[in-house]
């Protein structure tokens, strides 16, 4: 319709005998010719004003899960008679057994001895100051609201026998608080304690902590079974990180956040066993701090022309990543290719070409 619109003007601008205040028709066409255009566009959409929130998902049509009468309404199976029998012997208290109303797993809310209690072995550092807030907020309330996870485990020469994968800062405050038990929730299937990542949400982990954590992690579960990285993709999130952890284990100051872009993108998981592929990580993380070397060399160079910014070691990898303006549909790079790459490219970085303009240009430094 409006490319029929067009040529019917077109036409009469061409034959018909144009009067003669010329400029007059021929700003009558143009009008005539955008009206028969506009008229049939889309609307443009109104931008939004700042601060304004953004749309949450619909809901599912369907509900899922368990409902309110089903989460007791039936016995438990015997694994988890068992384990509350060994809850009862190890002193501590069964105060209910339900099934979680999402999947309807069966778990157990307990009142263990708090000398029996210890976080995973693989977890980050406490947090003094989160710790310092927990005793304050629990002694202020007079109340323990939050139970703990743990899994019931072997029992070490220490008398501990259950292990939290997540609520190490709650157990450390109500141990600061003489506490002689606390409530938990224990998960019957032991695995339960490899998903830190996922269980954690008491205190946000920053790169270094999940690297550390999932490399710990990665260590142990190799000397169990024959299982691939791949098997433990929920548990680790992501290969980059189990790379890195390495380089954090050999470097603790290494930086590892200017890196973590670049890895998330060209490292993957080994379809090799555990025991298998950790050689391979360590020659991979031998690989990145070989590459960081060479570019603290270029930083240190930098510094020597006058430029003191924080954020020279996140300009100089910005530089020489080759993966930054990679169009879309191309091929992904490996992990060794990108390394390569990138070191070639800081060997050839001439920092004399260097302009404080283009720091300046570069933004800030990635999340540590």
């Amino acid at each position: 319709m409006i490319e029929g619109d067009i040529r019917f003007l077109n036409s009469i601008s061409a034959t018909v005998s144009l009067p003669g205040n010329l400029l007059s028709w021929n700003r009558l066409w143009y009008c005539a010719k955008k009206a028969a255009v506009t008229s049939f566009m889309p609307e443009k959409k109104k931008k939004k004003a700042p601060g304004t929130p953004r749309k949450r998902r619909k809901l599912a049509g369907q509900s899922t899960g368990l409902g309110p009468q089903d989460l007791l309404g039936a016995s438990p199976p015997h694994n988890v008679e068992e384990l509350q029998q060994t809850i009862e012997n190890d002193g501590g208290k069964v105060l209910a057994s339900y099934r979680e109303p999402f999947s309807g797993h069966w778990l157990i809310l307990a009142a263990l001895p708090i000398g029996q209690v210890e976080p995973t072995p693989y977890q980050r550092n406490l947090s003094d100051a989160h710790v310092r807030k927990l005793e304050s907020v629990i002694a202020k309330l007079g109340r323990f609201l939050d139970p703990i996870i743990v899994v019931r485990g072997k029992e070490n020469d220490k008398g501990v026998k259950y292990w939290t994968p997540n609520g190490n800062h709650r157990l450390s405050a109500m141990r600061t608080l003489s506490a002689k038990s606390i409530t938990a929730i224990v998960v019957p299937e032991p695995a339960a304690a490899y998903q830190i990542l996922a269980l954690n949400t008491e205190k946000a982990h920053n790169l270094r902590e999940r690297a550390l954590e999932v490399i710990k992690m990665y260590q142990e579960l190799a000397t169990l079974d024959d299982a691939t990285e791949e098997t433990y993709a929920l548990e680790f999130e992501e290969a980059a990180l189990i790379t890195l952890g390495l380089c954090y284990l050999e470097r603790g100051r290494f930086s590892g956040g200017a890196y973590h872009p670049i890895l998330r993108r060209a490292d993957e998981f080994l379809k090799k066993s555990l025991k298998t592929a950790l050689s391979i990580r360590q020659e991979r993380a031998k690989t990145v701090m070989a590459l960081d070397d060479l570019v603290v060399e270029k930083v240190e160079a930098l510094k020597s022309k006058g430029l003191t910014s924080p954020y020279l070691k996140s300009f100089v990898v910005a530089r020489i990543n080759p993966i930054r303006f990679r169009p879309k549909d191309a091929a992904p790079l490996g992990f060794e290719e990108v390394l390569d790459r990138m070191t070639k490219a800081a060997a050839k970085l001439n920092v004399e070409k260097v302009r404080v303009e283009d720091l300046a240009r570069s933004g800030g430094a990635p999340e540590e």
